[in-house]
């Protein structure tokens, strides 16, 4: 499935939601047509995701790009039973070209069986600390994937990325880049190691 904006957004005022409910023994892949621009003002993006049994579900759409001026609330949540499987995606780009970055408060909340798999919360562009050296440093984009499933536990770090298995079923890659295609690179790259079964 692809997911297809008629006009760039979300702006001020705008509250989009998305559900997706997996049947189980079924699978569904969801993308987008292009990347997702975020405009001045403040907007919500909810996404609620629930995978059955036997079940997998792929969600990798285009990066999101936080214009100046946006003030974006991203919440996911996912419910996904035990032998479910799971590649959920995101990236952000901090600004179109030449602009500081909007601001964008993401809140990622994962359950596998009942049982939380993974808690997140992301600030970016927050003015206190966005800047910092310690924080995303010269970092233009961050993007992150969690696999969930039978996988092997194995941590990895290199430049801008980190491959990191969780406490129950699952791995989180995270990574931070100069650009998007940097980016993606480094994520596809932790995402094989996660799971030797991508291409």
């Amino acid at each position: 499935m692809h997911l297809v904006s008629t006009a760039a957004g979300p702006l001020g005022g705008d509250h989009l939601d998305l559900t997706l409910d997996v049947a189980p023994l079924t699978s569904l892949s969801v993308f987008s047509v292009a990347s997702t621009l975020a405009l001045p003002g403040r907007s919500l993006l909810t996404v609620t995701a629930r995978v059955g049994s036997g079940a997998s579900l792929r969600y990798s759409p285009e990066p999101i790009v936080l214009a100046d001026g946006c003030d974006l609330r991203v919440q996911v949540r996912l419910e996904l039973a035990p032998d479910a499987a799971l590649f959920w995606r995101e990236e952000l780009v901090f600004g179109r070209h030449g602009e500081p970055s909007g601001r964008c408060h993401t809140r990622f909340d994962a359950t596998v069986g009942g049982v939380p798999l993974l808690r997140q919360e992301l600030v970016i562009g927050d003015p206190a600390t966005h800047d910092s050296p310690a924080v995303f440093g010269s970092a233009r984009c961050a993007g992150s994937t969690l696999l969930a499933g039978d996988l092997p536990r194995e941590r990895h770090l290199a430049e801008g990325c980190a491959v990191l298995p969780l406490a129950g079923p699952g791995t989180l890659v995270s990574a931070l880049a100069p650009d998007t295609v940097e980016l993606r690179r480094r994520l596809e790259w932790g995402e094989r190691l996660a799971d030797k079964t991508l291409p």
